[in-house]
């Protein structure tokens, strides 16, 4: 994610440009951070590189949330993650073939912390796939109420075999790669991490964070 602190970085563009040959295939940013024409430019370069394209919802009300899904469509992003407003988002994505990653639980502010047990997890998840969800965003990480591999465990019982349980929000190592990954995670987003070097804290470049990051996966 060309994310930090819960914001797309302001210099996305030309982050874009410096990281695209680590050739990857899955670059996505958040709804806020930067304005409507640098979003659609940005989502053009990451199609352009050949990488699927997300955008992750933080709006804190569900008029802004609405709002951010009507973006999503303008811009043609190919994956839509997070928000709560789940049938009224459906609605707006439909025909576009926006795979859409609402959030189970219970998010709140920003940056976004969750509430919710394992059950309320397993739940909601059960819930949005029958409404036609691609898979839920879990932010198992930044979990108040429960365990967050508990968390990855319940979302994986609801999905069964199918793919789409992406974690979000504070996986910073390869100890949480490999938790997340052993409790049935499908994908996870990392974006702070790697702009603050936290995640090979020994090396400098925002290249060998993610050359790093990718050799976890």
């Amino acid at each position: 994610m060309l994310t930090r602190q819960d914001q797309t970085v302001s210099d996305c563009l030309a982050v874009m440009a410096e990281i695209q040959p680590v050739a990857l295939k899955h670059v996505g940013f958040k709804d806020i951070g930067a304005d409507l024409e640098t979003l659609r430019s940005l989502n053009r370069m990451i199609k352009e590189s050949g990488a699927t394209s997300y955008m992750e919802v933080v709006a804190t009300t569900a008029e802004a949330a609405l709002n951010s899904a009507r973006i999503a469509v303008e811009i043609g992003v190919d994956r839509l993650l997070g928000g709560t407003q789940v049938e009224p988002t459906l609605r707006i994505l439909q025909g576009t073939g926006i795979a859409y990653y609402p959030f189970p639980g219970r998010p709140e502010g920003h940056p976004t912390l969750l509430g919710g047990s394992p059950a309320d997890i397993e739940a909601d998840t059960k819930n949005f796939l029958a409404l036609g969800c691609a898979g839920v965003d879990l932010l198992a990480y930044r979990a108040t109420e429960a365990d967050p591999l508990d968390l990855t465990a319940a979302g994986r019982r609801a999905l069964g075999a199918k793919t789409g349980l992406i974690c979000a929000g504070a996986v910073d190592s390869p100890a949480r790669i490999a938790a997340l990954r052993d409790a049935g995670c499908d994908a996870f987003t990392i974006g702070s991490a790697a702009f603050d070097g936290s995640f090979s804290p020994r090396k400098g470049s925002l290249r060998s964070q993610l050359e790093d990051i990718l050799a976890c996966v």
